[in-house]
Formats: C-alpha cells, structure tokens, sequence
C-alpha cells in the first residue's frame, strides 16, 4: 500500500510524495528519494517500486508545480530552490540522508544536492540526465510555443518519439503520459524549462563525493553525447550505457532500471 503525504515547504507550497516500503521492520531501512524528469510525476516510477520497496523505504516527490503538488504563481524556478525542496523533505522524513536517484531533470536537484549537501547524499543514481538542460538539444523556445498552443501535453505528443520508443512501450502508456501532462499550467511549464536550460551543474561535478551510478540512453537525441560524458568527472562512478534507447527509459525500460539501481545500491563495493 502506497502512503501518500504532503508536507509544507519554507515558501509556503504544499509539496506531494509518496512512500513505499515493504522491508522488514526489525530492522532499519535505507531511504531511497526518486526525483522525476520535467513534465512527470511521481507515477512515471510505479514501474520501479516493485524491485525497490523490498530492500529500500522508496520515497517519490511531486517536483513543484508537477503531479499533485503545488504550482508557485510567478516565482522564478531555481536550481537553488529545488535542491532545497529535497533538503525539507528529508527533514519532513527525519531523514538525516538518503540514496538520491534523478531521472533527466531529476537529476539536476540530485547533483545540486549531493554538491552542496554532501552529507545527505548516501548514493547517486543519475538516468538520462546531463548536467543541466544547457547540454541538451531541447528548443526550449519551440516547445514553449507549442505549449502555449497546445498544452503540456501537446507539446509531449508533438516529441514523443524523442522520449521513448513506440515499439518498445505500450500504447496506453503514451496516451497516459500524454494525458497527465496535459494537466500542467502551461505557464509554469515555460518557466520551468526556461531555467531548466540555463543549469549547468558541470564545473562542480568534480566535488561530487557520493559513489554515483550514471545511466544513459544510447539512442538519446535529447541529451547530448558531450553533457552525458561529462558526467565522468564525478570521481567515484559507474557508468551505464542502455543502447538503443530514447531519452525516457524510466518508463522505456523501468525494471532494468530499477534492477540496476537495486544492483548498485546493495553493491557496498561498488565505485568504493
């Protein structure tokens, strides 16, 4: 049974996440924090939680503004103010740190957090994400206009073959990412991915102290080759490349995904 809560941030949203945990309970279970890509939610890992929430007390946050949280009327997005969003909830959690795992935006408040948070960062796991929406080919301008036009939604309709693979995924899954971004204020969305485009978290990936597992998509033509090798200055790394895949294999390829997470987390040998 899925445990869904909401806690208040130090901005005043009201932030949505969900809490899976099927471990033992005579004995202490690691936190596992999933941070989705831009226009998700916490239902993009319902894939993943099966093969976690037996070993790890797996945690899902609503990004602001995505899912069921709060949407922030005018306030500029921050990488600032969304690694602090993970800070407040592990505080919520009484969470002194956690194993982070970002998917493609997700990652972005990861890395900020395992830089500027060392302490609260167990593990690093980072999936289809460069260091920032700079190292990638989004139009962040076009998408913008297509949102405008015709939604969140739309906007992932019109790429969708960018984000995953037709063949590989199934068709009702398409219509329903299609029909839960839709629900997003347009607005917000350009905000969001405007900034999104101007992080860039690669000269302070060096002073990245958490063992980090780096997943990338082959077949990726969002991320770019260059933002993802990057990745290679974090210092204790293991990287992972899924060949043929779209940009989204959270949901392209969900239980590798999260048998290779649950791989690296168990492995204490592992980038040691």
């Amino acid at each position: 049974m899925t445990d869904f809560r909401t806690f208040r941030t130090s901005d005043g949203l009201r932030l949505h996440y969900a809490v899976d945990d099927f471990t033992d309970p005579w004995r202490p279970a690691e936190t596992l924090v999933l941070l989705h890509a831009a226009m998700g939610s916490v239902d993009r890992f319902r894939g993943w939680v099966p093969t976690l929430a037996r070993d790890f007390r797996v945690v899902r946050l609503d990004t602001r503004g995505h899912g069921r949280s709060d949407t922030p009327d005018t306030d500029a997005v921050t990488i600032e103010r969304l690694t602090r969003d993970v800070v407040e909830l592990l505080d919520d959690l009484g969470c002194a740190s956690a194993h982070v795992c970002g998917t493609s935006a997700g990652g972005y408040s990861a890395m900020s957090l395992a830089i500027t948070e060392p302490a609260r960062v167990r593990r690093l796991a980072l999936y289809s994400s460069t260091p920032g929406l700079k190292h990638s080919t989004a139009d962040v301008a076009t998408w913008c206009r297509i949102i405008r036009a015709k939604g969140v939604g739309g906007m992932i309709a019109d790429t969708v073959t960018a984000r995953v693979d037709p063949a590989r995924v199934d068709a009702g899954f398409i219509r329903w990412m299609i029909d839960d971004a839709q629900k997003m204020d347009r607005e917000f969305t350009c905000r969001f991915l405007t900034a999104a485009k101007g992080f860039d978290l690669a000269p302070r990936l060096h002073e990245i102290e958490a063992p980090t597992l780096i997943v990338v998509p082959g077949a990726d033509v969002v991320g770019t080759k260059e933002g993802y090798e990057l990745l290679r200055r974090i210092p204790r790394h293991e990287y992972v490349v899924y060949e043929g895949m779209a940009h989204n294999i959270t949901n392209g390829a969900p239980e590798r995904c999260a048998a290779d997470l649950r791989r690296f987390l168990l492995d204490r040998g592992s980038t040691s």
